[in-house]
Parts: C-alpha cells; sequence; structure tokens
C-alpha cells in the first residue's frame, strides 16, 4: 500500500532545484513516485516503504526547507519576486 505525503518547499525555484529534490528523495527510496508542481513549489510522494519524517530528512539534507502539508485545498502560487533566493544558488 502506497503513502501519499506532500511538502510544499517555498526555496525550491528553477529546474535544478526540482531535479536535486526528485534525486534525494529516491536516493532514500528508489521506488517513490515523485510529482513536483514547481509553480506552487509542492512535492507530492507516493511511497510503500519510507515515511514523511525521513523523506522531509532527505529534502532538507539536500538543502532545502520542507513543510509538511495537508490535503486541504493547494495554495496559489508564491509571489516568485517576494521568493526567497533558491537554496541551491542558481538562481
Amino acid at each position: 500500500m502506497s503513502n501519499t505525503i506532500r511538502f510544499r518547499v517555498d526555496d525550491m525555484t528553477c529546474g535544478h532545484c526540482v531535479r536535486t529534490i526528485t534525486a534525494a528523495i529516491q536516493a532514500t527510496d528508489p521506488q517513490a513516485e515523485v510529482e513536483i508542481d514547481l509553480a506552487t513549489r509542492l512535492v507530492q510522494v507516493d511511497s510503500a516503504t519510507v515515511d514523511a519524517s525521513r523523506l522531509r530528512r532527505s529534502i532538507a539534507t539536500a538543502g532545502y526547507t520542507p513543510v509538511a502539508v495537508s490535503d486541504a485545498p493547494t495554495p496559489q502560487a508564491p509571489n516568485v519576486k517576494a521568493a526567497r533566493r533558491g537554496a541551491c544558488g542558481c538562481c
């Protein structure tokens, strides 16, 4: 049975960030299905073996700040001009 876990990662700002977070998650759970919406800065992970705290730690270790979100409606995309610089340092 798969467990769907969602995080908001406001310091994810570009494709490089998306690739880094995906790699970090898949290093923790190679079978995880990862969906990332850069516009809303949401990361969704379907994992049958890894819990939310381990996934959160893997994203944090990659240099990002994940915040668990509930099944509440998706927030609107943040104001890109007001968002802080990406954790990857390239943007």
